[in-house]
């Protein structure tokens, strides 16, 4: 025990001396190596940016941060100034970054690059280190260029939402493709555009506040255009619906001619008649046809051969002999198709395919004609109520005009209460309506224009009806007095401005009777007289005007005798029996008639 004492005691002092002299040394030869290695790592670091430094893959390694700079500028990468590409929708478009406020911050960028510390750990780590350092760029952004980039894009390519449509025009189908409106999100595209451009967001980035960037290259070359967001609205009416209605409706409506048959005749309405009377209406996102079966009915393509087709009903032709009602042609009923019956037959025959399937009936009914020889009597048509007869100087337009209009006027059956009008049922005077050119008084002076003399023709009637004792609902006299009329009792018409009518107050029905030869006018009204007579008593003419003298011009004048002008008054008056029971008054102003000649234009 003792021995042990004594060699631990002496051994004390002197280990203890021994073990931190070890230690020293140890420490010194350490801090000679990190010395030494510290050295070595300034060395291989050189002042500012460590070798193997790069950005974007441009070495900056060894150079300052001004050299830095000035490489970053001359061999900057594509990514950082070529065009971005972009995409709107379905659009691609490409979009110059500077304008859009996104550049890289090269002397930032160098700054960033220089080394963070020159403390010996991680200058002597970087010794160990493989040798090569990858620095982001630091990204400039301004948002007020960015914004207004994305606006000019966005007038480009917003566009509103379109209806899918179809028309049926001269035969054709016109179809309206649909498209979805699209609006780009202006706020959320500039943040897709900062986060897209190389860099972009590194936190380090001068007073940018960007979030991490998506990599070098994201909108240039090949690599994919960079989404910008838009909102989407969708039609109702899609393409597919489009594209089903063409196929299952269209298509074979307009693929050929309809033909209709009915007791062995065949009417054959072509396809550009059809498109004519097709409508499509939209409901619930769904397109619907329709078959404007009255327009069709009323078309001429289909009016006129129907007509033919068919047969309207025949009125009966009455006359007048020994003052009495008689028969000279019986009516007979004809067959009509109705405007139901019509739409009935085709509809069906529209969404086929080939002439056989185009083919089919369609319904008549027989129509019965108002008027027949055992219904005259009955619906008081039994007497002659008033006739009158107009000559007139003869003229090839005078033959032709007044015999188109009595052929319209002929045979017109005017039911108690209603109302007959010329211009309704002459209607209007034209070329196509079987009427030539003609004098009439327009302006204050005869001139050409077409149906002239049919003034004969209102003047008559205007005549038949007053001495039948009816109604005036609307009569106008000539501007200035013609000789071969009754002062006071003729009438003139013009289109659109001034008509004869007149309401059958009789209680009967009124048959009007029209003839005509090359110089005279007959009209009779058949019926049942109100009263036994009606005669006319006109007054003196006063406020006698003289005539003036007038040159006139052009192809249309017309030269003209002069007549004074006057004022004058014709009582109608109503007798049964004798006796007076009702008198009216129409008084009538006529101008002076100028005397005109006419001089040929200078030319």
């Amino acid at each position: 025990m003792r021995r042990s004492t004594t060699d631990h005691a002496a051994a004390g002092p002197d280990g203890r001396r021994g073990h931190i002299r070890k230690a020293a040394i140890a420490t010194g030869v350490v801090a000679a190596v990190a010395g030494g290695l510290y050295v070595a790592g300034l060395v291989a670091t050189g002042d500012d940016i460590s070798e193997g430094t790069r950005v974007s893959g441009v070495d900056i390694g060894g150079l300052s941060r001004s050299e830095a700079a000035v490489r970053l500028t001359s061999a900057a990468p594509a990514a950082w100034k070529d065009p971005m590409r972009v995409k709107v929708g379905d659009a691609t478009t490409a979009l110059d970054p500077a304008r859009a406020g996104l550049t890289v911050d090269v002397a930032a960028t160098a700054e960033r690059a220089a080394d963070p510390s020159r403390d010996p750990v991680t200058v002597i780590g970087r010794l160990f280190s493989s040798g090569s350092r990858d620095i982001e760029p630091v990204v400039s952004f301004d948002a007020t260029k960015a914004r207004e980039a994305v606006r000019h894009v966005a007038e480009k390519h917003d566009r509103t939402v379109r209806e899918g449509a179809v028309a049926f025009k001269k035969g054709r189908t016109v179809v309206t493709p649909a498209q979805d409106g699209r609006k780009l999100d202006v706020d959320r595209a500039v943040d897709a555009l900062r986060a897209a451009y190389p860099g972009a967001g590194t936190a380090a980035g001068i007073g940018s506040g960007l979030g991490t960037g998506a990599g070098v290259g994201a909108g240039s070359g090949g690599s994919a255009p960079v989404a910008l967001p838009v909102a989407v609205t969708k039609p109702t009416v899609g393409q597919a619906e489009v594209d089903r209605f063409v196929k299952e409706f269209a298509t074979p409506a307009l693929s050929g001619p309809v033909t209709l048959t009915a007791a062995g005749n065949r009417l054959t309405i072509p396809a550009v008649t059809l498109a004519d009377h097709l409508k499509v209406t939209t409901e619930g996102g769904r397109l619907t046809p329709s078959l404007d079966s009255r327009g069709l009915l009323r078309d001429p393509d289909v009016a006129r051969p129907l007509h033919t087709f068919t047969g309207g009903p025949v009125e009966a032709s009455l006359g007048v002999r020994d003052g009495k009602v008689v028969v000279e042609r019986d009516g007979r009923p004809g067959r009509e198709v109705s405007a139901d019956a019509l739409g009935r037959a085709v509809e069906p025959l529209l969404t086929e395919v080939g002439d056989a399937a185009r083919t089919g009936p369609v319904a008549t009914t027989e129509t019965e004609p108002e008027l027949t020889a055992k219904n005259v009597a009955a619906l008081g048509i039994t007497e002659q109520m008033s006739t009158f007869t107009v000559n007139f100087p003869k003229a090839p337009y005078r033959t032709t005009n007044i015999g188109r209009a009595v052929e319209l006027i002929n045979g017109s059956l005017v039911k108690p209460g209603e109302v007959w009008s010329f211009n309704r049922t002459v209607g209007e005077r034209t070329e196509a309506n079987g009427f030539v050119d003609g004098t009439m008084i327009m302006d204050g002076q005869y001139q050409k224009a077409p149906g002239g003399g049919v003034s004969a023709v209102a003047t008559t009637v205007y005549n038949a009806l007053f001495f039948a004792g009816v109604k005036p609902v609307e009569h106008g006299a000539h501007s200035f007095y013609i000789e071969r009329y009754p002062a006071g009792r003729e009438a003139t018409v013009a289109w659109g401005t001034l008509d004869l009518r007149f309401r059958n107050d009789s209680g009967k029905p009124i048959y009007i009777k029209a003839s005509s030869t090359d110089s005279s006018v007959t009209v009779s009204f058949l019926g049942t007289k109100k009263y036994d007579s009606v005669e006319a008593v006109a007054g003196p003419r006063t406020n006698i005007t003289p005539p003036a003298e007038r040159k006139g011009t052009g192809d249309k004048c017309e030269v003209q005798e002069p007549l004074e002008g006057f004022d004058i008054k014709v009582d109608r008056v109503f007798k049964n029996g004798g006796t007076e029971v009702k008198r009216e008054t129409f008084g009538t102003h006529y101008t002076p008639r100028d005397k005109v000649t006419c001089e040929k234009q200078s030319r």
